[in-house]
């Protein structure tokens, strides 16, 4: 079992920059991603980025250039700094790790998800 905990989103004018973090814990793969998905009032969310575990990067044309993830010091933990936010930007931020067998079977676990609101 897999456990993930979310912190951060709030409140910002466009324009503005916030930080997200996610940390996994328990049985863990060596293969695996850790990234986020959001979703506004609608059908659908929307991938966000991810960094896998061999820190290679993927970000949604949508945020490129204005989102970066990072590894902190702390094992298993990853941030999402959005800078530059956009009202389209608002939604519920949805941290999930991406759990890897050797023969490339997968399980998903998602945080609980934090909003993140922009508004002037």
């Amino acid at each position: 079992q897999v456990q993930i905990a979310e912190s951060g989103g709030g409140l910002v004018q466009p324009g503005g920059s916030l930080r997200l973090a996610c940390t996994a814990s328990g049985s863990l793969s060596p293969m695996n991603l850790m990234g986020w998905y959001r979703r506004a009032p609608g059908p659908n969310g929307e991938f966000v980025g991810h960094i896998t575990s061999g820190d290679t990067l993927n970000f949604a044309d949508a945020v490129k250039g204005r989102f970066i993830i990072s590894r902190e010091t702390a094992a298993n933990t990853v941030t999402l700094q959005m800078n530059n936010l956009k009202p389209e930007d608002t939604g519920v931020y949805y941290c999930y790790y991406r759990w890897y067998s050797r023969s490339y079977d997968t399980q998903d676990y998602w945080g609980q998800g934090t909003q993140v609101t922009v508004s002037s």
